[in-house]
């Protein structure tokens, strides 16, 4: 993706500029998130312009002006080019989904890991999605696997919205429950003890619901996908890092840690992880 953005924008940047450009971009349906950076601000409207010409899908640009944040997980977008819309339409492994960029936290770079996930489950599976967003790791589970149920959960009421139109459009609004609440209280009040597995994709603060994780188990039994964020020298420092520290974690449950790997690198030298934790006997 970095190396098709600074082609597109060779004959319209200098060299010295082109040196500046973001290593990379979003393309959300027919959305383009961009960082711009600072010394390149003046150009932006050419650089959305340009972006619109070479790249057919898109017909809006925006610039991402903040890192994600708060507990709704959003960040602050300035429009650049083309159609002032931040809701778009997104496909990925036959999945259709509704999107509010501006609203809500999506990321189409965790597209091979939410595959990942899916392939993982079994048949008549019991599954907490604690972090749900606009429904998309639970829709693509709950499409590949038909005999699953699913509990899609998110605090934020925009999110919430999104995953209830995305389960209509693909046909899973029966399997795929989406709830709008905190996690741990969500589990507490209606899905303890009722899940096979648990998915926790907020590597940020996941560590704060390590317990909730476990209480949603059918037993105190389960698989839980613990996503975390590592910063190390190397990809392999930062696997053994995050392994260290989710041990440390889930230090007073007995567990496996039965698989870790990385999801992407997020910043410099600052590395998503999954590690897929076995819970019980």
């Amino acid at each position: 993706m970095a190396h098709i953005l600074k082609k597109i924008l060779s004959e319209t940047l200098t060299p010295d500029e082109i040196s500046q450009v973001c290593s990379a971009f979003d393309m959300i349906g027919s959305i383009v998130i961009v960082k711009i950076p600072d010394p390149l601000k003046l150009k932006k409207q050419i650089i959305g312009e340009t972006i619109l010409h070479c790249i057919k899908p898109a017909k809006s640009v925006f610039a991402q002006t903040s890192a994600v944040r708060g507990d709704y997980r959003v960040r602050s977008l300035e429009f650049v080019a083309g159609e002032y819309n931040t809701i778009t339409e997104y496909r990925e492994h036959g999945c259709k989904f509704r999107v509010d960029i501006e609203n809500t936290y999506f990321s189409p770079r965790l597209s091979t890991e939410r595959l990942r996930i899916a392939k993982l489950t079994s048949e008549n599976e019991v599954i907490a999605n604690m972090f749900a967003g606009v429904g998309t790791f639970s829709i693509i589970i709950a499409k590949m696997n038909r005999t699953c149920k699913i509990y899609s959960i998110d605090c934020n009421p925009s999110a919430n919205e999104m995953s209830i139109i995305n389960t209509k459009l693909n046909g899973v609004q029966n399997r795929v429950l989406s709830i709008c609440g905190n996690a741990k209280d969500v589990i507490e009040d209606q899905i303890r003890g009722q899940c096979d597995r648990v998915l926790m994709p907020l590597p940020e603060r996941s560590s704060e619901f390590v317990d909730s994780a476990v209480l949603a188990l059918k037993g105190g039994r389960g698989v839980i996908h613990f996503y975390v964020h590592v910063k190390a020298n190397s990809k392999n420092t930062a696997r053994e890092k995050a392994d260290s520290d989710i041990q440390n974690i889930f230090n007073k449950y007995q567990h496996e840690i039965l698989h870790t790997r990385i999801v992407r690198e997020v910043g410099p030298r600052v590395y998503q992880i999954v590690s897929d934790v076995c819970i019980g006997p």
